[in-house]
């Protein structure tokens, strides 16, 4: 009987940030040079989808206004809920975050690349990451540039945008998690962020497993 294939060993990186921060822009940068990259926003939007696997789940907490006729989650209602609401925000969040975790970690398993990188919006905040990576960077911001950067991209309003951020970690508390830093404050012109994001990116290579690294 044939051994069964182990996968060798990848370097897992939990890549956070606030809403604005650029992480997006970071990881598109970082999968463009072969890592691999696993959106938990992404994750969530399948699971919420038209015959996803949290819909029921939702249902039943929330009622069929949280529903839209096509059979998917409401978003926009559903986000106007919970940052109203701490309360509606925990239920949600019961009910996403886990499916989330299990199936983000369940996708970590068929990286390729020397590292897999999960972007986590919600990383620090959730104490669920933490012994499941191997390094946490933040993507950093000051809070008057991330406001900017939201209302200019989506037209949230000024409150709407401010209730996002005050349901996220403080800057402080997410740089004192942090193994490592992206700056990408209103300062940092693309060609910056591109340069800093591809030395850390460089760093990680050589802190990958040696079985794990491309040839």
């Amino acid at each position: 009987m044939a051994q069964q294939q182990i996968a060798p060993p990848r370097l897992k990186i939990g890549l956070t940030g606030g809403i604005g921060s650029g992480k997006s822009h970071v990881a598109a940068l970082l999968a463009s040079w072969g890592a691999t990259v696993i959106d938990t926003d992404e994750v969530s939007r399948a699971l919420t989808a038209p015959g996803g696997a949290a819909m029921s789940r939702i249902l039943a907490a929330f009622g069929p206004q949280a529903m839209r006729a096509d059979g998917g989650m409401d978003r926009d209602w559903i986000r106007e809920q919970a940052f109203a609401d701490s309360a509606v925000r925990a239920r949600l969040e019961s009910i996403l975050h886990p499916l989330i975790f299990r199936e983000t970690l369940a996708a970590g398993l068929q990286a390729a690349g020397c590292y897999v990188v999960f972007v986590v919006p919600l990383l620090v905040e959730s104490g669920r990451w933490k012994d499941h990576v191997d390094r946490v960077c933040v993507v950093d911001c000051d809070p008057d540039t991330q406001v900017r950067r939201v209302q200019r991209r989506s037209g949230l309003t000024i409150d709407t945008i401010e209730r996002i951020m005050a349901a996220q970690a403080e800057r402080g508390t997410r740089l004192a998690a942090a193994d490592d830093v992206i700056l990408n404050d209103g300062d940092t012109s693309m060609d910056t962020l591109h340069a800093r994001t591809k030395a850390m990116h460089d760093q990680w290579c050589a802190l990958a497993p040696v079985s794990g690294r491309a040839a």
